[in-house]
């Protein structure tokens, strides 16, 4: 057992988990935050995206005790039902989801990538690596491609995050 603090979404823990606890478990387990999904728990579905210090990683491919004093956020702190997210509030207008299940991870992502391109940080698909990355389909999709939607509903989610980047350009 190992003491672990660290804030999750303005709010600060501290917690005593077995150090083979993941940061998804002790979310979902130890805080009650059930929106961040185990999908895969081998990282390759992205339904668990979350971000720590800003930056967004696969919560369950990490150790909670990795991230003692720092700053995590899941899709509950992004909005709330009467407060959403612009991204959330896309992915709705837009239907970018079927089942649900992967759309706290898919929604992350869509608000890290948008962050990644304004930071000019390029993608496998970047034409350019000099240039600032382009808003694309296929800038959105390759940056999304962590994120798998077992329902399909990859036009919509690009419709979405579209929509919110032409909004902050």
């Amino acid at each position: 057992m190992s003491k672990v603090g660290f804030t999750v979404n303005g709010t600060q823990y501290h917690l005593e988990l077995d150090t083979r606890t993941t940061l998804l478990d002790a979310l979902r387990e130890h805080l009650q935050l059930t929106g961040s999904k185990k999908g895969c728990d081998h990282g390759q579905c992205g339904a668990c995206t979350v971000f720590v210090n800003g930056r967004r990683i696969s919560s369950c491919l990490t150790l909670a005790v990795m991230h003692e004093g720092e700053r995590i956020t899941t899709i509950e702190g992004l909005g709330a039902p009467d407060n959403l997210h612009p991204m959330q509030a896309a992915f709705i207008r837009h239907d970018g989801y079927q089942c649900g299940y992967c759309t706290p991870g898919q929604i992350c992502s869509a608000v890290a990538i948008l962050d990644e391109i304004k930071a000019e940080i390029p993608s496998h698909v970047t034409p350019d690596l000099i240039a600032a990355p382009q808003i694309t389909p296929a800038e959105i999709r390759e940056r999304m491609s962590g994120n798998i939607c077992r329902c399909g509903a990859y036009s919509n989610i690009v419709d979405a995050i579209t929509e919110i980047a032409g909004r902050q350009a």
